[in-house]
């Protein structure tokens, strides 16, 4: 059995309490600092005069002259890199789902096999921690992962609802990344118990369950932060290496995904922000419970549009099955299996095996 890496914010910043770590009332006022976005706009022409008038007798030109020449190059950099972006092929994939046999649901029909379309802009790391200064004062990834926790506690009016959060080691990340890069797609159930004090209908059992359709999906390679916030700082002062591509994973219920294929609402997306990758060896894990609209009914106490349980449970499930380790007694586990089986041999996938193995 693999050891969890997903705990909740609120159980986290009890369980610091209790030991007498960073999340005391002391600490976690004076850390806000490392999290609140910068607002004030730095003046470069001020700071750096000196370093601009050097620059300029460098290369013979006069300061407005370097400033345009400045400004030419970073826009054709942007131009360069939107156009490769735009050059890059999607990695959606589209993955048939077998027609088998299941307990729990009378429609047995094969999701749609268009591509999802739906994608969720992912907000970049530095407008949530201040960056350079967790690089300039240097924080241990405890430290950063408990930075990560008390801001996510602070949201929802001190409460964490609506988000899940949580710090990877970077060699659990990258086993996962390795089977999600191969195989993108897959269907978790959650259970859905009735009432105790409800009567059972004549066969029907006291758990059923909701099917979600997952999809990972692979974004741009964050930049390795640095505690250095000169513009004119040469490269041999900046950190060096690559860190893996920032992640997100959408989760839509399997019937609504068959209904709506493309134009499916996710209920819940989990970003994997690598920026600390290189630096510390931690990815940040941040789950968004998508918010209930007037379109979409009510949603779950008015406000989302799943519980804060159900979220916990799909984030555990992307560990439990694409966290793969070594074999059992010269066999693949069964969450390997079972993901295998989907996409290679959709024909013998069984969800009462899905079923079995989730519980």
């Amino acid at each position: 059995m693999h050891r969890h890496i997903l705990r909740t914010c609120s159980s986290r910043l009890r369980q610091s309490t209790r030991t007498g770590g960073l999340f005391n009332r002391s600490n976690i006022t004076s850390t806000f600092a490392l999290w609140r976005p910068i607002t004030s706009k730095v003046d470069y022409e001020s700071k750096y005069a000196e370093k601009l008038h050097q620059r300029a007798q460098e290369t013979g030109l006069s300061v407005e002259e370097l400033k345009v020449k400045a400004k030419e190059e970073q826009a054709a950099q942007t131009r360069l890199k939107r156009e490769a972006l735009t050059s890059q092929p999607s990695l959606t994939q589209n993955t048939p789902v077998s027609k088998t046999a299941t307990s729990s649901a009378t429609a047995r029909s094969s999701p749609t096999t268009n591509p999802r379309k739906d994608s969720s802009p992912v907000k970049p790391l530095s407008t949530i921690l201040n960056m350079p200064r967790i690089m300039s004062t240097p924080h241990t990834a405890d430290q950063i992962s408990a930075l990560w926790t008390a801001y996510h506690v602070s949201r929802s009016g001190g409460t964490g609802r609506g988000y899940v959060c949580a710090a990877a080691p970077l060699d659990l990340y990258k086993k996962m990344e390795s089977v999600a890069q191969r195989y993108p797609t897959f269907v978790v159930p959650v259970p859905r118990v009735k009432d105790p004090s409800e009567p059972l209908v004549q066969g029907e059992e006291r758990t059923a369950y909701e099917f979600y359709f997952l999809q990972w999906n692979f974004h741009d390679v964050p930049i390795i932060p640095s505690g250095v916030e000169d513009p004119f700082a040469t490269p041999e002062g900046l950190p060096t290496g690559t860190n893996p591509p920032t992640s997100t994973i959408l989760f839509t219920p399997l019937q609504e995904y068959k209904l709506r294929g493309s134009f499916a609402t996710p209920y819940f997306i989990l970003t994997h922000y690598t920026d600390f990758a290189h630096t510390h060896g931690t990815v940040l894990l941040r789950g968004e419970i998508t918010p209930a609209t007037a379109s979409s009914g009510s949603g779950v106490d008015g406000r989302y549009m799943l519980k804060q349980e159900d979220a916990q449970l799909l984030s555990m499930a992307v560990q439990k099955f694409y966290l793969w380790g070594e074999h059992e007694h010269g066999r693949e586990k069964e969450g390997e299996r079972l993901i295998r089986c989907f996409h290679e041999t959709p024909e013998d996938f069984k969800w009462e095996d899905l079923l079995k193995y989730a519980n």
